[in-house]
């Protein structure tokens, strides 16, 4: 084990030695938020999954409606490439390679650009859900909250208190 891995070692034994010592302490109150199920079950990411499938909803359509008009197209040379001409046959399968280069490349465009609105998305829901989960703490006398924890024991989650939170201020 390298110096610089043994002193994140002895940190991390540090940090985790002290939280359960601070934790044992009866004036010590922690909490945990699964962010999973904010992103599930909150209005603000609802609304969001509502508003990303409105946006892309046409140009995925376009894309089906392209994949499927290739795979016609493809099949029909299939059938009819023993009837045609060398030349003919070959001008079709480049304008084929072409059609589904073409595809493949709107394809990548929309989902780079799916990816990124639900990116955007997501931070804002974040955003949100840090101020829930701060008016949470501050409201209760939390010490700390985790996120994205192995293992927590339930009486330790309040997400439910994060999503009403986060709901009603969405409203």
């Amino acid at each position: 084990m390298s110096m610089r891995n043994l002193s994140i070692a002895r940190l991390i034994s540090v940090v985790l030695l002290s939280t359960a010592a601070l934790a044992h302490a009866q004036d010590f109150k922690m909490g945990f938020v699964n962010t999973e199920r904010i992103f599930r079950e909150a209005e603000a990411a609802k609304q969001a999954q509502g508003k990303l499938e409105q946006e892309f909803s046409k140009r995925e359509k376009e894309l089906v409606d392209t994949g499927n008009a290739i795979k016609a197209a493809s099949d029909k040379l299939e059938r009819e490439a023993p009837t045609l001409s060398e030349s003919q046959r070959v001008n079709r399968q480049k304008q084929l390679v072409e059609q589904d280069r073409e595809f493949q490349r709107k394809r990548r465009e929309f989902q780079e650009d799916l990816n990124s609105r639900k990116n955007e998305e997501q931070q804002l829901i974040i955003e949100r859900a840090n101020r829930a989960v701060k008016q949470v703490a501050e409201s209760e006398k939390y010490d700390v909250i985790f996120q994205d924890a192995v293992y927590v024991n339930p009486k330790h989650d309040i997400t439910d208190k994060v999503l009403k939170a986060l709901n009603a201020a969405a409203k």
